[in-house]
């Protein structure tokens, strides 16, 4: 069976900001490295809109060696959107699910292939409260937002993780890996 990875940027104070923290060379090419060993990726519309900057960086590389191989990465890999206003995508990578959320990662979760990723806020949240996620992988950046969106807003009950090996960047950001213990 597949595993579903919830991989996410957040500041110290627990935010969800790309505006926030200072990815690097290194941080980019971990990220990469994370896509090429996943044959999914799953997001909301408000992320995949965000992330379809990398489409424009695609055509007109930075001549940073590591952001333009993530750009490359991001673009090629298999992008699913859940949308309840989306009527099409343009990302030829991307594609509109089909069916609820538990279904269509039940489905996935069934095929054979490499991990899936989910990177969206809202489906993080969603797709905890629903007990599908194999993995965290939270990276923690040496910031404090002030304010933003909260990773985990509206989960209501205890979950208790076991933290199964931490990475650290150069920059100070420290990337959480964590399992749900299943209780």
């Amino acid at each position: 069976m597949r595993k579903l990875i919830a991989a996410i940027n957040m500041t110290l104070d627990g935010f969800c900001d790309h505006t926030a923290i200072i990815p690097d060379e290194e941080m980019h090419q971990h990220y990469a490295d994370l896509l090429n060993n996943a044959s999914t990726i799953l997001y909301g519309r408000i992320t995949y809109q965000l992330m379809e900057y990398w489409q424009t960086v695609v055509k007109s590389p930075t001549g940073i060696k590591a952001i333009d191989e993530f750009a490359v990465t991001m673009d090629k890999i298999p992008k699913i959107v859940f949308s309840n206003t989306l009527k099409s995508v343009e990302w030829e990578s991307a594609k509109l699910a089909t069916q609820g959320l538990k279904e269509e990662v039940l489905e996935l979760k069934q095929q054979a292939g490499k991990d899936i990723l989910v990177g969206s806020p809202s489906l993080i949240v969603a797709m905890t409260q629903l007990g599908l996620i194999d993995e965290y992988q939270l990276c923690v950046h040496p910031v404090i937002a002030g304010g933003g969106l909260p990773l985990f807003k509206n989960i209501n009950d205890k979950i208790i993780l076991k933290l199964v090996k931490t990475k650290t960047f150069d920059s100070g950001a420290v990337i959480l890996y964590y399992e749900p213990t299943r209780r």
